[in-house]
């Protein structure tokens, strides 16, 4: 196995029609269908890098930015963005194509952590990344920016750590009411 790879040498892509049963009460195609999508490609991508069989540790703020019709072409693209020891960062883009008319649209962008595993289950290493342009230090930058502030939210709001008074203010002006229990 290599010790560092490209990019490039671990994307891929995949283009799919969306069909009447992908639809949801609204007609439009279902956000659980195209989150089962971006799984499955985000896996390919990280066997892909890492040789081996990965999983999802998590999703990073799915936004569906525009809906997605019944009868349109959808491409789902992956790369790796960043990598750790044992984890990296799948970055999935996700476009519509309306085929009569040929116009595209950005629906939705996404961020997978996936961790490669051995046959027994055990997290193993993985080649790191090789950055070889701009836009590859910025995505890996902006990895690594995110796993660093979800480490500082998460123990920030640690039961053991929270302190009531220090969030009051968040409730002002919200649609909320505090009851809390003594």
């Amino acid at each position: 196995m290599k010790k560092y790879k490209t990019a490039k040498e671990s994307r891929v892509s995949i283009t799919e029609l969306m069909l009447p049963s992908h639809s949801n009460f609204g007609g439009k195609v279902h956000g659980g269908h195209i989150l089962n999508l971006m799984d499955q490609i985000a896996f390919a991508c990280a066997s892909k890098h890492s040789q081996a069989y990965c999983v999802t540790a998590s999703v990073n703020r799915v936004n569906f930015l525009n809906p997605i019709e019944v009868g349109e072409l959808v491409t789902l693209k992956a790369s790796i963005n960043y990598t750790g020891r044992t984890s990296m960062v799948v970055g999935v883009r996700v476009e519509s194509e309306n085929v009569k008319t040929g116009k595209t649209k950005h629906c939705n962008s996404s961020y997978f952590t996936m961790v490669a595993k051995d046959g027994e289950g055990n997290n193993i290493s993985i080649p790191g990344l090789i950055v070889n342009d701009k836009n590859g230090l910025r995505r890996f930058a902006r990895s690594k920016e995110r796993k660093l502030s979800a480490s500082d939210r998460d123990s920030k709001y640690r039961s053991k750590k929270f302190q009531v008074n220090e969030y009051l203010h968040f409730l002002e002006g919200e649609n909320v009411q505090l009851n809390l229990e003594q």
